[in-house]
């Protein structure tokens, strides 16, 4: 053997060694997860161990199950209301959309705690043993005070006057069921978005679809509760209906519990609130620091590839220039000043700084939900009314349709279009685009909008046509099938508009914020509810003068109902007027994603980065 050939053997051993623990590195690297996802022992996730489906497919049923403990409370809560705590309509309407905008409310406080101190397991978890233990002390308190004497609680049979003690009670039990479910529902989705990488193109495609099915689940929980509970609670089984919510709410907990091996969790990164403060307060000091917003900023950031909290570092964006003072330096910066302690409350990252502006850039687009989510309101409310006005019976002798269980339009819609714009509609419009994830989010929000302003349009003339052949009092000939194709648009909006806003909110905001974003969804909802009171109340004010019964009577044969469906109508066109120039100018926040400080690129040519370690 030649020694031109023992070296070509060595060199050849030599790269295939090199190759060989190329491999191992590579398959080591690709064992755990991308996104620094940790397990339940705080060790980084390992794929094949932890999250994806079978983590998911939990949380999904999970969801299921405590929308329909949910809804089985508050479904038929105007009647209990009326019948067991007798009182009045109004009094009940009233007590009852004040008690699911707190439901909403209590949102924020559990996006705050997850964010900030405890993670979205811990959250979850505390906040729907809380739930439960709601749901348990209503059951009793009902079965104990309330229905008294025995049988009451029917159309037909109104329960007796109670004390202030078991009201007392009665109170305590459905609040409690707010606060555990407002607290626990901006986390679920979140925390099931967490078991899929979002730097693993597979894992990333099922996390859009996890929002999807999410939303699926919860309508096919509440479709339980808006048929079967609903209806033994109609006939009087309060009781029953109630311990039902109970097992439901206890079977959603030990599955959710069952789970804790093989979850991936998001570490907490602070109080974010915190840091959006730190980032005002060091803006305004440095506002009289002498540089012109034409002049050149060196900017400060630390360099890490995760910011002091643990998230991803943002890059600098335009927009917001006044912000970008909070983390402006000194055009001399050096290394011994880079090693100094940084006071916080003066000086902030580029991240920092980032991360408000991202807030910033969201409001508008979830201000322009707000009025989708008052047109929303109207399928538990006005739709309500306007099918009790109708005529409701079938061929079943003795069989009448409940107003209240034609929601399940709504919910047979929402299951039948996540199905096809999934599995046909998304695909197609992909091909037909070049986008492979098929229309934005921004884009499914705006057809929502439009939607939702089509179904008030239908419901008004609906409304048109039963007056028209309208009989006696507060009654019509016009069958309520009729109602169907309002149900079935508001359907088909709140998947654009809900499914949307959860896939849009859990992408834009920043790391730290992202509970925060579920929460903002929930509050859309919420002041959904308190607007739809206002404008309710306006309209009924505005148009019951000199003896006239106005838009929305008692008998709603002497009203104008369908009057309030147009201006609905209207008002929701002019607010998918303004969505347009806000979703038209938004541009989202890049993230370093791993690169050197070298390689990030700032879109703003006179501003220049200077890179210290973060105090």
């Amino acid at each position: 053997m030649s020694a031109n050939e023992g070296d070509m053997k060595l060199r050849v051993v030599v790269m295939d060694g090199e190759a060989t623990a190329a491999a191992a590195a590579k398959e080591k690297l690709i064992e755990y997860t991308l996104d620094g996802s940790v397990d339940i022992k705080g060790q980084p996730a390992v794929k094949g161990k932890s999250g994806g489906w079978l983590a998911g497919g939990l949380i999904l049923v999970n969801q299921g199950l405590a929308t329909m403990a949910f809804f089985g409370v508050n479904v038929n809560l105007v009647l209990f209301l009326t019948r067991v705590v007798q009182q009045s309509n109004g009094v009940a309407a009233n007590n009852v959309s004040k008690w699911t905008g707190t439901v909403y409310m209590f949102s924020l406080i559990g996006a705050f705690l997850s964010d900030s101190y405890w993670g979205r397991y811990k959250t979850c978890a505390i906040f729907q043993a809380i739930f439960v233990c709601g749901l348990a002390l209503l059951s009793l308190s009902t079965r104990l005070y309330l229905l008294l004497p025995v049988g009451c609680g029917t159309e037909r049979t109104p329960c007796a006057p109670h004390s202030g003690t078991e009201m007392g009670i009665f109170y305590i039990a459905l609040y409690m069921i707010a606060f555990g479910n407002g607290g626990y529902q901006p986390n679920i989705a979140t925390f099931g978005a967490d078991q899929f990488d979002e730097e693993d193109p597979e894992e990333a495609h099922s996390k859009v679809s996890f929002f999807s099915y999410f939303y699926l689940a919860l309508n096919l929980g509440s479709l339980f509760s808006n048929t079967f509970l609903s209806y033994i609670q109609d006939r009087g089984s309060w009781v029953l209906g109630f311990w039902l919510s109970t097992a439901a709410a206890a079977l959603a907990l030990l599955l959710f519990l069952a789970g804790t091996p093989r979850y991936r969790h998001s570490q907490p990164c602070g109080n974010p609130i915190g840091s959006i403060c730190q980032v005002a307060s060091a803006a305004c000091r440095n506002w009289k620091s002498g540089v012109s917003p034409e002049a050149e900023m060196i900017l400060y950031e630390g360099d890490e590839k995760t910011d002091s909290s643990g998230g991803k570092k943002l890059l600098h964006t335009k927009g917001f220039r006044f912000l970008d003072r909070a983390a402006l330096t000194d055009m001399d910066t050096d290394d011994s000043a880079c090693t100094k302690p940084r006071d916080q409350w003066k000086l902030c990252t580029v991240t920092q700084v980032e991360q408000v502006k991202s807030i910033l850039r969201i409001l508008p687009i979830w201000l322009c939900t707000i009025l989708y989510s008052v047109v929303f309101t109207q399928m538990a409310s006005l739709f309500v009314v306007q099918g009790a006005a109708m005529r409701r019976t079938t061929m079943l002798a003795g069989f009448s349709v409940p107003a209240s269980s034609m929601s399940m339009f709504d919910i047979l819609t929402v299951a039948t279009t996540i199905f096809l714009y999934r599995r046909a509609i998304c695909p197609f419009l992909a091909r037909l685009t070049g986008r492979p994830s098929g229309p934005t989010e921004l884009q499914r929000m705006g057809l929502g909008l439009v939607l939702g302003a089509m179904a008030m349009a239908t419901a008004g003339t609906v409304e048109h046509f039963r007056k028209a052949a309208a009989t006696t009092a507060n009654s019509s000939d016009l069958h309520i099938i009729w109602q169907v194709p309002q149900y079935a648009l508001i359907g088909v909006s709140e998947v654009m508009m809900y499914v949307g806003q959860l896939e849009f909110f859990n992408g834009e905001m920043p790391d730290g914020f992202k509970s925060f974003g579920s929460a903002l969804c929930m509050m859309s909802m919420s002041l959904g509810n308190y607007f739809s009171d206002v404008i309710v109340t306006a309209v009924t004010k505005a148009t019951a003068v000199q003896g006239r019964p106005g838009w929305i009577p008692a008998d709603l044969n002497e009203g104008h109902l369908n009057k309030f469906y147009f201006l609905l109508a209207i008002l929701s066109v002019a607010d998918f007027a303004v969505y347009l120039v806000f979703a038209s100018r938004y541009r989202k926040s890049g993230k370093v994603d791993g690169r050197s400080d070298d390689e990030e690129s700032y879109d703003d040519e006179q501003v220049a980065p200077t890179t210290c370690h973060a105090a």
